[in-house]
C-alpha cells in the first residue's frame, strides 16, 4: 500500500497542514506548565477533538500530540519511562480519527528538540540524542504514523541526531528548523545551510523547511532563501512553511497572537508563492485560521515570488540577515551564512 503522504504529494500541489497543539490544548483546558503529552492517556477525548478541529477545517496533514515526547523532554516530567505510551497513543487517537473522516489525511509523528545543547557548545553527544529519537519514533509507528515529522530544530548536531534516530522506522522524514532573528536559527543555522546539509544525513528527506520563529514574515523570507540556495545547488526540495499566526503579546495575563485568519490567508498565497508546496500555521494557529488557509489553496495559483516590500508591507518587517540572504549575500559579514556554511554558487545534486 502507497504511503498516504507520498500519495498526496503525487495527487496535489499543495498540501495544509494544520495549526498550533498548544495554543488548541490550552483552549481545552490545558495549563501552563503542564505536559501536553500526558493528555494522550488522561484526556484522549480532548486529544481527538482537537484533532477532529484541523480535520474539519481542513487539513490535509495533522501533527500528532508529541512534540515534547522524548525522554528528555518528559524528563522533566519525571516521565522519562512513558515515551512509548504516550506517543503511541497519541498516533492511535489520530489515526481513529482519521479513518472516520471519510478521505486521505496525513498522521504526521511530531518530534520536538530535546531542550538539551549538543556538543561541542554543549554535553549531549549525537548517539545519545540519535537513541532517544529512535525510541520516540519508533513508538509514533507502532501507532500508525505514516511519516515522522522532526519540527524547531536549531543545530546542525541535532539534525543528525533526529534523523538517524527516526531513519530506524523507515517512514519518510520531515524536518524543518525554526528560523529566529538574522535569518538563523537559535544556534546560526541558515536556510542556505539547511539546504547544503542534505548531502551529509544517513537518508534523503521527503521534505524540509522552517516552522515557528518569529512570524510569517520571516518564514516567507526563509523559504524564498531556501529556494535560492536549492537553486544554486540545482536540486528541487520540497518545501515545507508553517509560520506562526502573528506576533505573540501579552494580555491579560496570556500570551495571544496578533495574526487574523486574513493574515495568515495572505500569508498562505506567499508561501505557495515562493516554492511552498506544504504549507500551515505553528503557535497561535487555530482551526478557523486553518478554514482560511484551505480556501486559498483551493483556489489560489503561483505567482511571482514576492519583493521584501511586498511581505513586509503585508505581513510585517524582516530582519536584517533574511534580507541579506534575499538580497544574494552569502557572506558571515551580510548575516546569511551560518556556521556550517559552505561556498555558494557550487552545483550539488542529490544522486
Amino acid at each position: 500500500m502507497q504511503n498516504t503522504f507520498l500519495k498526496l504529494l503525487d495527487e496535489k500541489q499543495t498540501l495544509l497542514i494544520d495549526g498550533a497543539t498548544g495554543t488548541n490544548l490550552f483552549a481545552l483546558g490545558l495549563q501552563s506548565g503542564d505536559s501536553p503529552e500526558f493528555w494522550n492517556t488522561d484526556f484522549p477525548e480532548r486529544v481527538a477533538s482537537h484533532y477532529r478541529s484541523f480535520i474539519d477545517a481542513g487539513s490535509d496533514i495533522i501533527l500528532t500530540n508529541t512534540f515534547g515526547g522524548n525522554s528528555y523532554r518528559l524528563k522533566l516530567h519525571d516521565a522519562q519511562d512513558r515515551v512509548v505510551e504516550f506517543n503511541r497513543a497519541a498516533a492511535r487517537i489520530l489515526v481513529s480519527e482519521v479513518a472516520t473522516s471519510g478521505r486521505d489525511i496525513v498522521v504526521a509523528g511530531s518530534m520536538g528538540p530535546t531542550g538539551e545543547i549538543f556538543a561541542p557548545a554543549g554535553l549531549m553527544t549525537i548517539e545519545e540524542g540519535e537513541i532517544a529519537f529512535a525510541e520516540q519514533a519508533m513508538a509514533l509507528k507502532e501507532g500508525g504514523a505514516d511519516i515522522l515529522w522532526i519540527e524547531t530544530l536549531s543545530s546542525i548536531e541535532e539534525c543528525h541526531a533526529a534523523v538517524r534516530g527516526a531513519s530506524v522506522t523507515g517512514l519518510p522524514i520531515v524536518l524543518t528548523l525554526s528560523i529566529e532573528t538574522n535569518g538563523r536559527t537559535m544556534m546560526g543555522i541558515t536556510p542556505s545551510d539547511l539546504v547544503q546539509l542534505q548531502d551529509d544525513l544517513c537518508t534523503p528527506l521527503a521534505a524540509y523547511g522552517t516552522n515557528c520563529g518569529l512570524g510569517a514574515a520571516e518564514v516567507i523570507a526563509g523559504i524564498i532563501n531556501m529556494k535560492q540556495a536549492a537553486d544554486l545547488a540545482n536540486v528541487k526540495p520540497i518545501l515545507v512553511a508553517k509560520g506562526n499566526c502573528g506576533i505573540p503579546e501579552w494580555i491579560d495575563g496570556k500570551i495571544c497572537y496578533s495574526g487574523t485568519p486574513e493574515l495568515m490567508a495572505i500569508y498562505t498565497k506567499m508561501a505557495i508563492d515562493s516554492g511552498a508546496r506544504i504549507i500551515g500555521g505553528c503557535c497561535g494557529t487555530s482551526p478557523k485560521h486553518v478554514a482560511e488557509m484551505r480556501k486559498v489553496i483551493d483556489s489560489h495559483e503561483k505567482g511571482d515570488t514576492p519583493d521584501l516590500a511586498r511581505i513586509e508591507s503585508e505581513l510585517g518587517v524582516i530582519t536584517s540577515g533574511a534580507k541579506a540572504q534575499m538580497g544574494g549575500d552569502l557572506t558571515i559579514a551580510g548575516g546569511a551564512a551560518g556556521p556550517g556554511h559552505k561556498a555558494s554558487g557550487r552545483s550539488r545534486r542529490r544522486r
